[in-house]
């Protein structure tokens, strides 16, 4: 068993784990169970075997909706052992083994062992998974073997064999037992002779035994009387050769069995007593015959006959055999084996009653001639159970699958047909059929299964409205309309006439009603003769009637969709003709914005490039003689120089709207070179030197020397260096401190730029290289924010990221990763 349960435990029994457990139940007895316990302490049942109606007299589905009911089974004097080996087992999650008594609801005490295998979930859940057996047999057995060593036991005190080893001469030895049932102490019996210890008669026979033993070197037996203390008493010697010229004799104290003996004729008394009155029916017949010498009462009581009509007579003649080849059946095995045990036959009473039976028979000699004593045990309510609980398992199995027809397929004229095949399958009907009420159609039938020997009633079909109300009316004012034999009911004629039609004897009927209406009928009829319907017939009929009554409403539901649904797909293809018909517009209308923008964009350019130059010249103009003071207009030099400084941002912003175009369509252009990163970087500060010192910057430059090579465009590189250092100056006073840093991680290159001024919130830091035009009152203007934005697209044509992060206490800290050299050469993203 502890097998079993360790081929139950694996990991993941949903839904194979049922087709597993349910193969392995299926071929062993007792109870398999599956049980989960969550942390909160409660339990779910995920599986019970069947087998737990025979041991616990309970159905699967009371288990597993409430497991205390198995321990409310559990014999009072067991209930602490079994909790105690519960909390041990949850304790150290090592397998559960328990053995105890229970108390089933008709009274029947039994002794059952449980064994189980733990599992911790991943959740934490515990998981028990095993097996509960009935072991009531097997305690039984080691009771009375209990009693047995108890008996002996208690004669092997009583009685204790003695060892003696004697010479050929008769010369003891030496000698072993016990000395209360020893005559003569062991020092008055060791190196003296049989002749000097046993009566003469007693020392013949043992010379005898001993010379015979030593010559054919074979076990001897030897039976004689000895006058004791205690009396007479009987002992048996048994000698075998221990050496050469040696013997091993065993005596024994056989009183009893010789005062056994005598009481044979008593004993044989009582078992004549028990032969009487056995509840199990016995029988005493001749073997070649079969004819009955002797049977006892409870053979009287279940095959009806009396005793005188049995007796010498056969069963043959009695016309008891339902299958008379279960005689010779019974013949060949006790031929065999000499016995036969529990094999099953079917009898008939003297009252025609079939009694199912096992019969345990064995071959006895009678004076002489070789007769059967048979004990017959009856399992006929047994047997019909079982019957029953197929029949029950066949239905539930039929509704299992017409229900999972119904939900994996619309063909409705297909689920009619299949349920009434398998229905007239399962009932043995000689016809099966559906028949639907259409307002408009009348009457048909729509589906059947029928014997070919009777009339198929597929295609009837009928408008007679009176004809309808009638059947109307039978159906409405019974849930169920039941006949056992049409002969013996009044009907209408045109009834009778339908009946006689298609040679109806006995029908069963029950309605198949949608919304509260009758819509139809499922119809058995038996044509051969009478039937008796039974209440499981009736149940599977009703309980079919309500899935076809689903597959029908289904259906129609179907068709009601179907209809929506090419409804919905002419009004999709409307829908998709003008969304395109609006792309086409949304198409015309980018390209007019991608000319206007490119027309603005060039025609605002050259007016700020314009306005720069004369900016430019007027700012020269005033350091020229004096004497041209009269043509020129009278402007401050720091005006001109913000004029200035106004165009380039305005001549900046336009160059990178028109760069951020032609990304947006066509990608970052890199020109990559092969070069060492630490150089390029030297050269992009020296670049950037001037507007450092402007702005009274400190640079930390803390870049290594032995940086690895990179394949980049250092042009687009000094641009988003340059971008990243103007975003800190322009939002801080003169005299800012940078720390500028690099180093190898993960096959990329890692460069930051920290500086020491004001911070940003995280949201501003999140979104500070997304494209957006920024509030009038933010920091950030939008020519920098458009600067920020081409930053990213380049380092991420790279292969690169671009980020910032803000500390209250460092600063601001700008990165960017570029990836080490590769054989690319010229990108275009």
């Amino acid at each position: 068993m502890d097998e079993t349960v360790k081929s139950l435990h694996k990991p993941d029994l949903q839904q194979g784990t049922l087709t597993l457990l349910e193969k392995i139940a299926a071929n062993l007895p007792g109870m398999i169970f599956q049980v989960l316990e969550q942390q909160d302490g409660s339990q779910v049942v995920r599986y019970v075997s069947s087998g737990c109606r025979e041991l616990y007299e309970l159905e699967p589905e009371v288990i597993m909706a409430d497991l205390q009911v198995l321990h409310q089974l559990v014999h009072p004097q067991d209930v602490k052992a079994l909790a105690e080996s519960v909390d041990i087992a949850k304790a150290t999650l090592s397998p559960w083994r328990w053995e105890g008594r229970i108390i089933t609801a008709t009274g029947k005490l039994k002794w059952i062992q449980g064994a189980c295998q733990l599992e911790r979930q991943s959740n934490g859940d515990l998981l028990w998974e095993g097996l509960v057996m009935d072991i009531t047999d097997r305690k039984q057995a080691e009771e009375q073997l209990r009693n047995s060593e108890m008996r002996y036991k208690a004669i092997l005190d009583a009685i204790p064999d003695l060892m003696f080893r004697l010479s050929r001469d008769g010369q003891y030895l030496d000698l072993k037992g016990d000395g209360a049932n020893i005559i003569l102490p062991r020092e008055e019996i060791v190196g003296k002779n049989l002749q000097d210890v046993l009566p003469s008669d007693v020392v013949a026979i043992n010379q005898e035994a001993i010379a015979k033993t030593l010559d054919s070197h074979n076990l001897q037996t030897c039976e004689y009387q000895l006058a004791t203390p205690l009396g007479i008493r009987d002992y048996e010697a048994r000698l075998v050769v221990s050496g050469a010229d040696e013997v091993l004799a065993i005596v024994r104290d056989i009183t009893e069995r010789k005062q056994a003996e005598v009481n044979l004729q008593s004993l044989a008394q009582k078992y004549a007593k028990a032969f009487r009155c056995s509840p199990n029916p016995i029988t005493l017949s001749t073997l070649q015959e079969g004819r009955y010498i002797e049977v006892n009462d409870s053979f009287v009581k279940l095959s009806d006959f009396e005793r005188d009509e049995v007796i010498g007579r056969t069963a043959f003649e009695l016309n008891m055999w339902v299958d008379k080849r279960d005689r010779m059946k019974l013949l060949q095995q006790m031929q065999a084996t000499g016995f036969v045990r529990n094999l099953e036959v079917e009898f008939r009473s003297k009252s025609e009653k079939i009694i199912t039976a096992l019969v345990s028979a064995e071959i006895i000699d009678l004076d002489g001639i070789p007769c059967i004593l048979a004990v017959t045990h009856d399992i006929t309510e047994r047997k019909q159970v079982e019957a029953q609980l197929r029949l029950s398992a066949q239905r539930d199995r039929l509704l299992t699958e017409t229900l999972a027809r119904i939900r994996s397929s619309l063909n409705l004229d297909q689920i009619l047909q299949t349920t009434v095949t398998e229905v007239r399958q399962f009932l043995q009907a000689d016809r099966v059929f559906i028949g639907l009420n259409d307002p408009k159609a009348g009457g048909r039938t729509v589906a059947e299964s029928v014997d070919p020997n009777y009339p198929a009633i597929l295609g009837w079909t009928t408008d007679d409205e009176t004809y309808l109300q009638e059947l109307k009316n039978l159906l409405s004012t019974n849930s169920v309309r039941l006949v056992e034999d049409i002969n013996e009911i009044a009907v209408s004629p045109k009834l009778r006439a339908h009946y006689q039609q298609f040679q109806t004897r006995a029908t069963l009927a029950v309605p198949i009603m949608l919304n509260n209406e009758l819509f139809g009928a499922l119809i058995a009829n038996q044509c051969s003769g009478p039937r008796q319907w039974q209440a499981i017939e009736i149940d599977l009929l009703q309980q079919m009637s309500e899935q076809l009554a689903i597959a029908i409403q289904q259906a129609r539901l179907y068709q009601e969709l179907a209809t929506l649904n090419t409804n919905l797909e002419h009004q999709v293809e409307e829908r998709t003709a003008q969304l395109q018909q609006k792309m086409q517009e949304l198409e015309g209308l980018q390209r007019v914005k991608d000319v206007v923008l490119h027309t603005v964009a060039h025609d605002l350019r050259t007016a700020v490039m314009g306005n720069l130059m004369v900016l430019k010249n007027l700012l020269k103009g005033q350091g020229q003689a004096k004497e041209a003071s009269q043509f020129q207009i009278p402007v401050s030099h720091s005006v001109i120089e913000r004029m200035i400084q106004g165009n380039d941002r305005q001549l900046g912003m336009i160059d990178s709207l028109l760069e951020i175009h032609s990304c947006e369509g066509q990608g970052i252009a890199l020109r990559r070179e092969l070069v060492h990163f630490n150089t390029v970087l030297e050269c992009i500060i020296k670049d950037l030197q001037p507007m450092l010192n402007q702005n009274q910057v400190t640079l930390n430059n803390l870049v290594p020397e032995d940086l690895p090579l990179v394949m980049a465009d250092p042009t687009r590189l000094q641009k988003v260096v340059a971008n990243l250092f103007t975003y800190s100056l322009q939002n801080n006073p003169p005299g800012l401190s940078f720390t500028l840093k690099s180093k190898v991680e993960h096959d990329m290159i890692r460069t930051e730029i920290q500086d020491n001024g004001v911070i940003m919130s995280k949201l501003e830091c999140d979104r500070l290289f997304d494209l957006y035009v920024p509030e009038p009152q933010a920091c950030c203007s939008t020519s920098i924010a458009l600067k920020m934005y081409l930053s990213r697209q380049i380092i991420q044509a790279h292969g690169g990221e671009i980020g910032i992060t803000s500390h209250y206490k460092r600063g601001l800290t700008f990165w960017f990763t570029l990836p080490l050299a590769t054989p690319s050469s010229t990108t275009r993203l």
